[in-house]
């Protein structure tokens, strides 16, 4: 049976042997990702000078790029754990010219990677081996925005902050906040159904996104770009493409519905003795919060110790076993202030907190979101790390930090293992090397 073209599957990088690599400061990886997970390459046709010639027949010549140090920064992914050899980008500007190249990549057999604003921690966005990275930088246009029913349709890589930019003058805001905003693409957001900090107010991508256009891998386009929130006709077939990374199609086109910004924000930092207060605080809040709670992030020490240590940020509250970051959204100031207010107060009667500070001027909030946000990068400062990104109920959300401590307590390469996430939602896990 013959192969569509379909980004070749990244899982090996999960299952990998850390002593048998080392690495660079900051995590530069010295081995391909094939090598050092012993990958076996599919029975894919190797580019010839040819195939680059036809590309540039689509894109033109300065959309695609060969030379092997401007090719570098897309075969290697953020944190530098994992590193392709493909030799050829193309930086289409439609969704003719994405159907265009991957219906020759699938009459000659070539592997394709799609890939948006390459911040992914998982190495999902970078090729294993030669494929042909399609990048979409330069697919960056805002198509239309409806006020009144607060839809925004885009291309795939228009960058998350623009979006965020765009709809702030307009008195809307994007249901999706991420600490790589300033770089990832909306695609790739839809594309791996990223969750991000607000998904406890605004649930995941599978609800916010209206319509999605795609490429087929043989070139057939999909034209799903209803703008409707009550569209009953026929399959929903974009739901497929949420969360496909890019195996069944390359997303182009995104349409989704976009909440009318707040009038009222307000964050606290809060700091708790044990995992099981944490619990009991999450529970409080949704239950004393209500309808304006937007986000819950849960950090422990050494999360934020990292922070401290690397990138010299300052936690505004004493040292304490973990944080919770709790921010709220709504209409009215002095009822949400309030409403918080007597939150605090009681979680303090019921000594269910340490300490905490409350913010609603944006420079404080800035700054005390700055500090769940850049976690990751505050752990890179301390070398190579591996990150798992694991779905987890509430109560086992900690539960693998502690057994993962205990496993890796002797082995002397091993600086920290930590544990952050969305509470009640997802987590990430990191043992640092």
């Amino acid at each position: 049976m013959r192969k569509s073209t379909a980004n070749i599957l990244h899982t090996a990088a999960r299952h990998g042997r850390v002593s048998e690599v080392k690495y660079a400061k900051y995590g530069t990886a010295s081995a391909l990702t094939k090598d050092r997970y012993n990958v076996k390459r599919g029975k894919y046709a190797t580019l010839t000078d040819k195939d680059v010639t036809f590309f540039e027949r689509i894109v033109g010549k300065s959309r695609i790029l060969t030379d092997a140090a401007d090719v570098e920064p897309y075969n290697t992914d953020w944190l530098h754990s994992v590193k392709g050899h493909s030799q050829c980008v193309l930086k289409p500007k439609t969704t003719e010219e994405v159907s265009s190249i991957l219906k020759y990549c699938n009459e000659r057999l070539l592997a394709v990677c799609p890939q948006g604003g390459n911040t992914g921690l998982a190495g999902g966005s970078n090729p294993v081996f030669d494929e042909v990275v399609i990048s979409t930088t330069l697919m960056n246009n805002i198509l239309s925005f409806d006020s009144l029913s607060g839809v925004l349709s885009c291309q795939a890589g228009c960058i998350l902050e623009n979006l965020e930019s765009y709809l702030s003058e307009r008195g809307h805001l994007m249901p999706l906040d991420l600490g790589a905003k300033g770089s990832c693409h909306i695609g790739g957001n839809v594309s791996t159904n990223a969750g991000g900090l607000r998904l406890v107010r605004y649930g995941s991508l599978h609800g916010s996104v209206l319509g999605i256009e795609a490429a087929l891998a043989n070139g057939d386009i999909i034209d799903c770009m209803s703008k409707m929130k009550k569209d009953n006709t026929g399959y929903h077939l974009k739901h497929l493409f949420i969360g496909s990374e890019g195996t069944l199609g390359f997303v182009t086109k995104v349409a989704i519905n976009c909440p009318v910004l707040p009038k009222s924000i307000n964050v606290a930092l809060l700091g708790l003795e044990s995992y099981d207060k944490v619990l009991e605080m999450l529970k409080t809040s949704k239950r004393d919060l209500g309808e304006i709670l937007s986000s819950c992030e849960m950090m422990d020490r050494e999360s934020l110790q990292a922070v401290e240590d690397n990138l010299k940020l300052r936690v505004p509250i004493k040292d304490c076993p973990f944080y919770l970051l709790i921010e709220t959204a709504g209409s009215n100031s002095s009822h949400d202030e309030e409403k918080l207010s007597q939150f605090l107060e009681h979680a303090l009667e019921k000594n269910m907190i340490l300490d905490g500070t409350q913010a609603s001027e944006p420079s404080r909030i800035k700054q005390i979101f700055e500090l769940r946000e850049r976690i990751a990068e505050g752990l890179l400062g301390d070398g190579f790390f591996y990150t798992y990104d694991l779905s987890l109920g509430a109560k086992d959300f900690y539960s693998v930090v502690p057994i993962l401590r205990d496993h890796l307590k002797h082995n002397p390469k091993v600086l920290r293992v930590t544990g952050f996430g969305h509470l009640g939602m997802n987590s990430s896990f990191v043992p640092e090397f």
